[in-house]
């Protein structure tokens, strides 16, 4: 397993199907498990839909975290995390037990063509990314756009 020094890693985590707090309160567990130290975190987000707005409601919430796994690694472990809890991919932007994706991995700008690309590329133009992630790293500069979380977050409403 490839490992680095330390580094500051965001989450997001959402889930709009089932008991949406229980599996994110699992997803939570098994991530301070497998990937590294929860530093913290915001509370929950109850938000629409994004994309694909004729579903239920999701629950987010962001995490902090410590870790020192690469992103690939992180990528590899989020994903068997979704799996183990019921995730099945069936549609872009379609309902799911829980969806958990990286923001940010310290300041790093990293680009696998269709498979990772941190920042989230599409952070900035999501509520449902930047209140969560404002209420735990406002003063955040966004590596790409150069500026904080919460200038993003004030730019958007």
């Amino acid at each position: 397993m490839q490992t680095a020094n330390l580094q500051t890693v965001y989450l997001l985590l959402g889930s709009n199907l089932g008991n949406r707090e229980e599996i994110l309160s699992q997803a939570i567990d098994t991530i301070q498990e497998n990937i590294g130290l929860i530093i913290s975190q915001s509370k929950y987000y109850e938000t629409p839909a994004w994309g694909k707005t004729d579903q239920p409601d999701f629950l987010n919430i962001a995490l902090e975290l410590s870790t020192n796994l690469m992103p690939l690694v992180i990528l590899e472990k989020t994903q068997a995390i979704e799996q183990q809890l019921g995730r099945v991919r069936i549609e872009k932007w379609g309902a799911r037990l829980i969806d958990i994706d990286i923001i940010f991995y310290g300041q790093e700008i990293i680009n696998i063509t269709n498979h990772l690309n941190i920042p989230h590329p599409l952070m900035q133009e999501r509520l449902f990314v930047l209140e969560p992630m404002a209420e735990i790293a406002p003063n955040f500069i966004h590596p790409v756009l150069g500026k904080s979380v919460a200038k993003l977050l004030e730019e958007i409403k």
